[in-house]
């Protein structure tokens, strides 16, 4: 082999180590910069976020570090989840309890809230895969808070149903052992009479504020004639107006009307009427005006009774509710006309407000939004 030859293999040979080298070092300087496989962390399966997305519950993914994964959006509207953590003690404990033993759990929480109510929820948690945990939330605050409003109805309802009755017992008792007495008799008879006309009102309230707290749409609402209404509510008190010489006057715009139910506004404006009657003094004067602005009509009920102290003014539409509880017998009120009219407002899309001065009287406004005819609507346009 000649000179020139082994010069060409010598070269051919280092070209080839130092190719090598360049090669080893390439393949060693991706291994130490390759990100590894994410082998060690859980990942939430594909399907799972899918089905997180659409629900309406509150969903959470939690992984064996207590990291949320994943959150659906009302989870996050609830306050349940702050960042990657859950902000409730509670369920957190529960999804390790979970995450300890592998069984289903479901419980009832209280969230406290700064500021705020609490909420009432309830939780079922579940394990998700080996590695992760999966938290339902429901949130049942509204329920809960219909229920106690119930409970507190019926108990209500209840409480005040034993006034009447028991009356009409004893005075039922009391016309028996006075069968040989006619006066005590008719005495007797006369407050019979007058109870059992309580026990007929309040019986009719509580069926038709139980029927408006439904929150049932307007079936077929209709235009409703205001004068009529007025003219329906003043006739209802006028026997208890004239025993007591108050006279009922009605002024205001005329021809207007409301898209409603003809019978809850009558309701409503008769309990008005029928109130500013009952609390007023003997010979005084009871107004019913209405007014009208574009959009709405205000039927204000003005009485010179005995008012309504700064104190109760927020009180008064509550349920059986009275102003004066030692008067409540004598006016025959049943303390759920106000309620009656409160939710024949918001059934109607309107409001009702008072504005009183104890010892000077009171006055209630209904307010509802107006229906205006085809035919005004095009006379408003020209």
């Amino acid at each position: 082999m000649d000179a020139t030859t082994q010069a060409f293999l010598a070269a051919l040979i280092g070209a080839v180590v130092a190719g090598g080298a360049v090669l080893a070092w390439h393949v060693s300087d991706r291994q130490q910069h390759a990100v590894p496989a994410a082998t060690d962390e859980p990942a939430v399966p594909a399907g799972v976020a899918t089905v997180l997305s659409v629900l309406r519950s509150s969903a959470v993914v939690v992984d064996d570090s207590d990291t949320v994964l994943k959150a659906s959006a009302p989870a996050y509207s609830m306050g349940l989840v702050r960042g990657q953590e859950l902000v409730s003690s509670d369920l957190a404990a529960l999804v390790q309890q979970v995450r300890r033993d592998g069984q289903i759990r479901e419980t009832e929480l209280v969230m406290a809230r700064p500021g705020s109510p609490s909420r009432h929820v309830t939780a079922r948690v579940a394990p998700l895969g080996a590695r992760l945990v999966l938290a339902l939330v429901e949130d049942r605050t509204r329920e809960r808070r219909v229920e106690a409003v119930r409970r507190d109805f019926v108990a209500n309802v209840s409480h005040e149903l034993k006034t009447p009755v028991g009356a009409i017992r004893l005075l039922a008792e009391a016309v028996h052992d006075a069968a040989g007495d006619p006066e005590a008799v008719k005495r007797f008879s006369d407050r019979m009479l007058t109870e059992s006309d309580r026990l007929t009102r309040l019986v009719q309230q509580v069926i038709e504020l139980s029927r408006l707290q439904g929150d049932d749409p307007l079936e077929a609402p209709v235009p409703v004639a205001i004068d009529e209404v007025i003219r329906v509510a003043v006739d209802t008190s006028a026997i208890d107006a004239a025993s007591k010489q108050i006279t009922v006057v009605a002024s205001g715009t005329r021809d207007l009307a409301v898209l409603g139910n003809e019978e809850q506004v009558t309701a409503a404006v008769a309990n008005l009427v029928a109130n500013a009657v009952s609390y007023s003094e003997p010979g005084s004067t009871v107004l019913v005006s209405t007014k009208v602005d574009d959009h709405h009509l205000s039927i204000s009920v003005v009485d010179q009774g005995i008012g309504i102290p700064a104190d109760e003014i927020d009180r008064i539409f509550e349920r059986f509710y009275r102003v004066d509880p030692a008067r409540h017998r004598s006016t025959g009120g049943t303390g759920l006309g106000l309620s009656i009219v409160k939710h024949v407002a918001a059934s109607h899309g309107g409001d009702v407000h008072v504005w009183s001065v104890e010892g000077q009287g009171s006055t209630f406004t209904l307010t509802l939004p107006r229906y205006i005819s085809v035919r005004e609507s095009q006379e408003a346009g020209r």
